[in-house]
């Protein structure tokens, strides 16, 4: 029997990728998405895939109970991917966008998990792979929101899987740094809708913000295309013992080494300027 694995936010990037990838491994792959017309693209393409939008808790439990119905009542792995950045500095950010922001980028994955792992630990086995970031461990300025929101992603995941000790449930956190996705092209969406630019005393700094999330191609060095997580998610899926967590691209490696060694004070300094070279 294959194995399956259910993934969220496959229209484009890093899930749509991976859930081309794994199909071809010869997984079974749930493929989700929020819009339905990214759902008929999917199934175009020959992967099985239907709704499911973090946002909503029905939509939740239905694709939980889709997936279980096609699969038998058993599924090998929980690729949590679909999320969105919201750019902004922490004094513009309103009360409605962070609670957008963890709306999708957290608390849709908690309740999908939560669905989830009753089946897993039924069938006494499971992978629980959560899709972080560098920013899940190292803060950037204008980007308050989304290292929040991985920040606690990060915090549960290592809960969890303190809690899954010994149940052969097994969950990783995948930290890339740049991948060629639409993520810049969401956080725009997300800027224009929550940040008022005319009233911040960022302005300047947020015109700088505007220019990269509209520039063509790479906006950063060392960017690589989403393949390189698809790598990092099949060793996730197929080690015996997997890691808890995966470095992709040289900036999380990067960053990950300097946090160990640097003085708290040094390491801002680098960070700040990272952070407003690459507005």
């Amino acid at each position: 029997m294959k194995k399956s694995i259910l993934i969220t936010g496959c229209s484009s990037g890093i899930g749509y990728y991976t859930a081309h990838g794994l199909h071809a491994r010869g997984y079974r792959v749930f493929a989700t998405a929020r819009r339905q017309e990214s759902v008929e693209m999917l199934l175009a393409e020959g992967l099985e895939s239907f709704r499911l939008d973090l946002n909503d808790s029905d939509s939740i439990r239905w694709a939980v109970e889709e997936t279980l119905r096609r699969s038998g009542g058993e599924l090998y792995a929980l690729f949590n991917n679909g999320g969105y950045g919201q750019p902004g500095a922490v004094e513009d950010l309103s009360r409605e966008a962070l609670r957008a922001q963890f709306e999708t980028n957290l608390f849709g994955w908690v309740e999908l998990t939560n669905l989830i792992l009753p089946a897993m630990r039924r069938q006494g086995y499971g992978r629980i792979i959560q899709n972080s970031s560098v920013l899940g461990f190292t803060a950037m300025p204008f980007r308050g929101a989304y290292n929040a929101s991985k920040y606690a992603i990060e915090g549960w995941s290592d809960t969890l899987r303190l809690e899954l000790r010994g149940s052969r449930i097994f969950v990783s956190l995948i930290e890339p740094g740049p991948i060629i996705t639409q993520f810049r092209a969401n956080a725009m969406k997300a800027f224009e809708r929550y940040i008022d630019v005319e009233r911040s005393v960022h302005r300047e700094k947020y015109l700088a913000i505007h220019n990269r999330l509209n520039k063509p191609g790479p906006a950063v060095p060392f960017t690589l295309p989403p393949e390189a997580v698809l790598k990092k998610v099949i060793y996730a899926l197929e080690a015996d013992t997997p890691k808890a967590r995966y470095y992709v691209t040289f900036p999380t490696h990067l960053f990950g080494f300097l946090k160990r060694i640097l003085p708290v004070s040094v390491l801002d300094k680098i960070l700040a300027k990272a952070g407003n070279d690459h507005q």
